[in-house]
Formats: C-alpha cells, sequence, structure tokens
C-alpha cells in the first residue's frame, strides 16, 4: 500500500526550511554589516595613529601640544597647536552659547506649549536647517552676518570668529531642540498632572518637573551639539579666516583644527613631508577631543537617566 505525503505538509516543511535558511543567513548578514562599521572605525584610528607616530618622529610632542605658534608651513616653522586649539573652541563657545539656550526653549515650546499640529509643522521646518549645506551658512556668514555685525564693531575683520561662532550656532540649534524635545516627550505625563494638581502653572511643571525629568537627554545634546561644532569645517574654512592667532578675541581672524586640514589638502604639500604629517597630527588630536566628548555625554545619559 503506497504512502502518499499531503500537499500540506509538503508546504510547510518547505516553509520551515526556508524559515530556518533564512535565520542562519540574516544574523551573518547583519553581522558582516556591523563588522564593517567597526572595521571602518579601527581603519581610520590606525592610519591616523601610524602617520602621527611618524610625524612626532620629528617633532617633540611637548612642542607640539603646548607651542604657542602655528607656522608649520613658512619659515620659521612651529608647530604648536595651541594657537588652532583656541581657534577652535573659541569658535565652539560662542555657538553652544548661541544654540544651547535657543535650542532649549524651542525644545520647551514644541514639548510643553505647542499644540499638535503646531508641532507637527514647526520640528519638521526647524529640522531642516540641519540640512542646509555647511558650504551655504559659510557664504551666510561671510556675506550677510559679517556685513552686519561690521556696522556694530567697525575695527572686526572681513574674517573674524564671532560671524562663524553665530552661524555655526544657528545649524546646531536643530540638533540641540530636536533631542532635548525627544527627552522631554519621554516623561510620563502623571508627573505633569500631579504637579498640576499641586497647583504649579505650565511654566513650573516645564522648567522644575520635566526639565530635571529629561536632564539626561538635554545634557547629551548639549554635548553632542559641542562635539559637533568642533568638527565643521566649512563655516569656519570660509568665515573664519586662515590665521592662526592665539586669542580670545572673537573680532579676529582666527583658524581652526579642521580649517587647517583643508588648506593643507589643497596645497602642494609633499606627501611623507612634516608639513603632511600635521594634517594628521591635527586630525588625531581632533579625533581625541570629539570621542572624549562622546564619552562624556555617554556617561552623563548613564549617570543622570531616569527610569519611570
Amino acid at each position: 500500500m503506497e504512502s502518499k505525503v499531503a500537499p500540506s505538509t509538503t508546504k510547510m516543511s518547505f516553509k520551515n526550511s526556508k524559515t530556518h535558511l533564512s535565520d542562519k543567513i540574516i544574523p551573518i548578514m547583519l553581522f558582516l554589516c556591523a563588522a564593517l562599521s567597526v572595521l571602518t572605525t579601527i581603519g581610520i584610528v590606525l592610519t591616523l595613529l601610524s602617520e602621527t607616530i611618524t610625524f612626532f618622529k620629528s617633532v617633540p610632542i611637548m612642542d607640539f601640544l603646548f607651542g604657542k605658534k602655528w607656522s608649520p608651513l613658512i619659515e620659521p616653522k612651529a608647530f604648536g597647536i595651541l594657537p588652532l586649539l583656541s581657534g577652535t573652541l573659541l569658535v565652539t563657545v560662542i555657538a553652544c552659547i548661541v544654540a544651547i539656550p535657543i535650542g532649549l526653549a524651542s525644545a520647551i515650546y514644541l514639548s510643553e506649549y505647542a499644540p499638535d499640529r503646531v508641532r507637527k509643522v514647526v520640528k519638521p521646518i526647524l529640522e531642516v536647517l540641519a540640512g542646509v549645506p555647511t558650504i551655504v551658512y559659510g557664504y551666510f556668514a561671510l556675506t550677510f552676518v559679517t556685513p552686519l555685525l561690521k556696522s556694530i564693531f567697525p575695527s572686526m575683520g572681513v574674517f573674524n570668529a564671532l560671524s562663524a561662532g553665530l552661524v555655526v550656532g544657528i545649524m546646531i540649534i536643530p540638533m540641540v531642540s530636536s533631542l532635548s524635545e525627544d527627552a522631554m516627550s519621554a516623561v510620563p505625563k502623571s508627573l505633569r498632572h500631579g504637579a498640576y494638581a499641586l497647583g504649579a502653572t505650565r511654566f513650573e511643571v516645564a522648567l522644575k518637573i520635566v526639565v530635571p525629568a529629561a536632564f539626561s537627554g538635554i545634557v547629551s545634546s548639549a554635548v553632542l551639539a559641542f562635539s559637533r561644532a568642533i568638527g565643521e569645517t566649512m563655516i569656519v574654512a570660509v568665515a573664519a579666516g586662515a590665521t592662526p592667532n592665539l586669542t580670545l578675541n572673537p573680532l579676529e581672524s582666527i583658524q581652526t583644527m579642521t580649517a587647517y586640514i583643508v588648506q593643507v589638502s589643497l596645497g602642494d604639500t609633499p606627501h611623507g613631508s612634516v608639513e603632511y604629517g600635521t594634517i594628521f597630527a591635527v586630525g588625531m588630536t581632533l579625533f581625541v577631543i570629539t570621542f572624549l566628548l562622546n564619552i562624556l555625554a555617554q556617561y552623563v545619559a548613564r549617570r543622570f537617566r531616569e527610569e519611570y
């Protein structure tokens, strides 16, 4: 007597084998994608590290870290990174002074005051700022913001840290606003309702309940915005100038680390020379700073996270 296999059983067996095969293939594909990201990061670090070590064989690391003059391309040559570091931090601090208060205020409005219909319109429009090419921001700073500031500060040069810092601040407002608003929206409504029941006003609820509850997310957004401002290239290359000055005067021309990398990369610096090695030494310094800032952001997020 012949045994017959039901069609439904055959289909089920085929489906199970197909599912089993996909369960094996998909994790491998996902692992390869994750490994590609890790390997890319390792490759970048190794490239920076190898070239930086070669550079420090010719230039003492103490002279590089604590030297007060930066002129690797002209005689007499000097390799002190402090002028580039001060210019970078000057622009970054100005940007954060602009972005953090405005971004936080925008986040409080979107989270606590704006109706849903307004939020759905205002938030995407605000985030459009993040999609504007940075070269456009640079020429906006040079052709609009700088002439406007010169009417207030006549002694200010065409290239200066103030206009570059202000425009970098405008550029990173969406980062602060969006991340802070997401953190505030995650605060349970029961906390708000409890405060309202005790007679608190909407502003008191926002300032004394919601902001402290979302503090870890707010601080993380500020630190990430700070690291984003440090790594900005085109705005400072166009509007801040190419004069490495060790100064805290925002009205003067300065040069940031990223702007210097752009300047040398576009020049005729011989490959393998000490001048060429400065690109990687400056890039490694920038990488270490942003890496430490990201670690700080993660620490703050874990340290002050509130769980409900």
